[in-house]
């Protein structure tokens, strides 16, 4: 059986990617057999600290078309699940400014749904440019070296 998996995309292009934590996270009913369907999204998901416990808002998990008429709301917040530890060094490190956390991926691992989490910096557009310009430029002496 072939592992789940749900990326983000967009964070990989718009954010600096500085640490990475591994989260599980609290799901109702039908949530996970709609996420073992793929009908998860985390583009525009982010996570914050409340009251020394993790939330992430914004992930979208469309209801279970197999499900009862009990569906959860696919936009509500989950609480994700990490070591005290791994919470106290996010929250001092989110004291920062510009920091974000952001999720990366969700999957399974033995069972359970994990999510990918980065501690992240935000890319300003002149960041994004150089990004291009760099890979143009790999591209071109790849072109070169093999033309040779």
């Amino acid at each position: 059986m072939s592992q789940i998996t749900i990326h983000n995309k967009k964070a990989l292009h718009d954010y600096f990617i500085i640490e990475k934590f591994e989260a599980g996270i609290v799901l109702k009913g039908t949530e996970v057999k709609s996420i073992r369907e793929g009908k998860a999204n985390i583009k525009d998901s982010f996570a914050r600290i409340i009251k020394n416990e993790i939330f992430l808002f914004n992930m979208h998990i469309s209801p279970y078309s197999h499900g009862n008429i009990y569906n959860p709301d696919p936009l509500r917040e989950r609480k994700l699940l990490l070591h005290r530890k791994e919470i106290n060094r996010l929250m001092g490190l989110m004291t920062k400014k510009g920091f974000a956390l952001i999720p990366l991926s969700v999957y399974f691992k033995n069972g359970r749904v994990k999510v990918e989490i980065a501690l992240s910096k935000g890319k300003k557009q002149y960041d994004r440019r150089e990004e291009i310009k760099k890979r143009d430029l790999q591209r071109e002496e790849k072109r070169y070296k093999i033309n040779m």
